[in-house]
């Protein structure tokens, strides 16, 4: 019988998250079957073309459960009476919270767990330890359906984040996948000697598709970004480094793929240095476009840095789309990146925020056509030895199908009550649309 793994997500599909879907596609391939729980719906209307071939159904929850309240009070009430005991018990945590949005999250988790009971899967996975963890995490509670979770650099490094609420959700986790050893190692120091199982795992590029385009295709002088436009990609920094390059005659002209709260800022900054005719924001592209940058690109340059919220990133995808497509990265001794790139041999590595050795290291590589092709081949092997999405993918697969028990010595919850017979739906007036509390109250 095939595994059924239900993956639960922020927002599905979201267009920066092409990690997500590469790893859904591979294991779809290793005969997995997934379906999707997704908290919010997608926001800005464009997709990646390969969104086409993921199989998975999508439920979408209800993104503002006071909107929707007869779906949520169904899936609540069919809970009351499937595992009574578990529901009042969570329920009294999240009154005991006084918070809506811990109120707004066990809403969620109540549709998904009652839609779990309906059509059971044999395990939960969420992707980063923020509010999709915090739902796989109240599931668990609300069914004993066990969880694990990916997380990635926001969600563990931003200030908002609370040590106490990660440590828990590590602690009754079957296991935590994160993307770097630098992340591994901070979370188990985290966790310091309490329980808790964390595995590094790389994110995993498809070769067969990121892979050198033909000889003769780069453009010598292209300098290429990609990712979006926040502060700990370091585009303020590269931008600063481009003015440096035109100081010193270098020849080049740069491309910023994304989008981002900081496209002013940066627009501006690319005027004031006069550079608008050498360093052009193209805004976001879809992934067939980005392949095409890539192949097209003499360097890539992805200047990471900490933000002042503590965000960071952990292991670029983008970094590693660049290597596999024999594009020579330039980056910064940060978090999980000195992991991807090995200085010198596949690619150059410079402080964070160092802009003039940022601007020497884009200098050395634009002007040494050899240096550059043989970085490129290095990166290209680097690839394929740690980062083939078949063999990554694998081992999550071999870990997510791995036989679970219930955490905590809890009993499976009883089988399910029969279902009443569905009632006629009458229209109802108009009414005020209520709040998340009136909802929690009507429970």
């Amino acid at each position: 019988m095939r595994p059924r793994i239900a993956y639960i997500l922020k927002m599905y599909p979201r267009f920066s998250e092409t990690f997500i879907v590469n790893e859904i596609l591979e294991l779809e391939r290793q005969g997995v079957d997934v379906r999707i729980y997704s908290l919010r719906k997608p926001d800005d209307g464009r997709f990646h073309a390969r969104l086409a071939r993921v199989r998975a159904n999508v439920v979408y929850v209800p993104q503002y459960p006071q909107m929707e309240p007869d779906r949520i009070l169904a899936a609540h009430r069919l809970l009351q009476a499937a595992v009574p005991e578990r529901y009042r018990r969570v329920r009294a945590q999240v009154e005991a919270k006084g918070h809506l949005y811990a109120v707004k999250r066990f809403l969620q988790a109540g549709y998904i767990a009652a839609h779990l009971l309906r059509h059971p899967v044999d395990g939960v996975h969420a992707h980063f330890a923020s509010s999709a963890t915090r739902v796989a995490n109240l599931i668990y509670h609300l069914i004993g359906m066990p969880y694990s979770f990916t997380a990635h650099a926001k969600d563990i490094f931003h200030e908002s984040v609370r040590p106490e609420s990660l440590r828990a959700k590590i602690r009754e986790a079957r296991f935590v996948v994160t993307v770097s050893r630098f992340n591994q190692r901070y979370l188990q120091e985290l966790i310091q000697d309490g329980p808790g199982t964390i595995h590094c795992l790389y994110n995993g590029i498809d070769l067969g598709r990121f892979r050198p385009g033909r000889p003769g295709q780069r453009r010598d002088n292209r300098i290429l970004a990609v990712g979006r436009l926040v502060e700990k990609k370091g585009f303020s920094d590269l931008i600063r480094a481009c003015g440096i390059l035109a100081q010193q005659g270098v020849k080049f002209h740069c491309q910023i793929i994304g989008k981002g709260p900081l496209e002013p800022r940066l627009t501006a900054q690319i005027q004031a240095l006069g550079l608008s005719h050498r360093v052009k924001l193209l805004g976001p592209r879809p992934q067939e476009q980005v392949l095409r940058a890539y192949r097209q690109a003499a360097v890539f340059a992805l200047p990471c840095v900490v933000g002042q919220d503590g965000n960071r990133d952990g292991l670029p995808t983008v970094l590693l789309e660049a290597m596999a497509t024999g594009l020579p990265p330039v980056s910064t001794e940060l978090t999980g990146v000195p992991e991807i790139i090995d200085h010198d041999q596949n690619g150059l590595l410079v402080p964070p925020g160092d802009v003039s050795a940022l601007a020497q290291a884009l200098a050395q590589l634009l002007t040494d056509p050899a240096r550059r092709q043989a970085m490129g081949t290095a990166a290209r092997a680097k690839a394929e030895r740690e980062f083939d999405v078949r063999r990554n993918v694998a081992q999550l697969r071999a870990w997510l199908t791995e036989p679970t028990t219930v955490a905590a010595g809890a009993p499976c919850p009883p089988p399910l009550p029969p279902l009443p017979e569905p009632s006629p739906i009458y229209p109802l007036p108009e009414l005020p649309v209520p709040g998340l509390e009136e909802v929690f109250a009507a429970l």
